[in-house]
């Protein structure tokens, strides 16, 4: 007879056995690792400067004179920039899409338990935000404040809960019927006991699927804003930045281009692998006998 497992095993073991899935987990882990580890290695032990400009070696091609992805129009080593650059750009997924999902949780899960005027408030706030398009709050905000990384994190996660919190009331509703809410109730289980005990283990796992749809959609959101204008702001190098000032110099240097551009393809497209291995992962129809 075989031993009966938690869901959460069977959804690991799932997972391991998702070769796709895994494979996309490992590539943003050793993206992040790189991107993240590098910068302090190059800094202090190589006392290496990634905005130092040399004029005389402008536009060189990848493997020419020690530069294995080229130079750029300032004569700076692309290679360097990418990894400060995916520092910068992997900082705002990963942060902004973990402050969104919990505000997306709170609000959701108010609006959905207790109902009533908390709902219509908070259903207020998702119908106002909802109705007006996110660019023109994001150009606002890049107006009003320099757009640093952590100003850009807070407006991004700020304006992008709405989906989130939404996803969470509906599902809230449904299971504050359900009867072992019902009978935690009967118990005198308060409602912060309730809440995180009963409901908020049955929709982290959507909220998980969520969060890595919404990383990767973060990383096109800030090589957007770039691309206007209004995103970071060089000499600070982030994917998005970096593929737009490479526009005007496609013929001299094409490698400028396809680098970054490559860059957040791939980790894009692995967000969404990641999300589609959880979501079936996840599922709790596929382990019913």
């Amino acid at each position: 007879m075989r031993q009966s497992r938690s869901f959460w095993r069977d959804a690991l073991a799932f997972i391991l056995r998702d070769r796709l899935t895994i494979f996309a987990i490992s590539v943003l882990a050793v993206a992040t690792i790189v991107c993240m580890g590098s910068p302090l290695v190059i800094e202090n032990a190589l006392n290496l400067d990634v905005n130092e400009t040399s004029v005389p070696n402008r536009f060189m091609q990848p493997g020419q004179d020690g530069y294995p992805l080229g130079t750029d129009q300032l004569g700076r080593d692309q290679f360097l920039r990418l990894i400060y650059g995916g520092r910068v750009s992997l900082t705002i997924a990963y942060l902004a899409s973990v402050l969104t999902v919990f505000i997306g949780i709170t609000l959701g899960m108010l609006a959905g338990y207790y109902g009533r005027g908390v709902d219509d408030l908070i259903s207020w706030g998702v119908n106002t935000l909802s109705a007006i398009p996110p660019l023109f709050l994001l150009l606002i905000a890049s107006a009003v404040w320099e757009p640093s990384t952590e100003v850009l994190i807070i407006v991004l996660a700020a304006l992008g809960w709405v989906g989130t919190s939404r996803l969470v009331r509906g599902e809230v509703l449904s299971l504050k019927e359900r009867d072992y809410v019902l009978a935690a109730r009967a118990l005198g289980a308060s409602d912060f006991r309730i809440v995180v005990s009963h409901i908020l283990p049955n929709v982290f796992s959507i909220v998980m699927v969520t969060m890595t749809i919404i990383a990767g959609n973060l990383i096109l959101i800030e090589s957007g804003l770039s691309y206007l204008g209004v995103g970071i702001q060089p000499p600070t190098p982030t994917w998005g930045n970096m593929l737009t000032d490479s526009r005007s110099y496609f013929v001299t240097g094409v490698h400028l281009v396809f680098t970054p551009g490559i860059l957040i393809m791939i980790t894009v497209l692995c967000f969404y692998l990641v999300g589609d291995g959880l979501r079936d992962a996840l599922d709790p129809r596929r382990y019913q006998k």
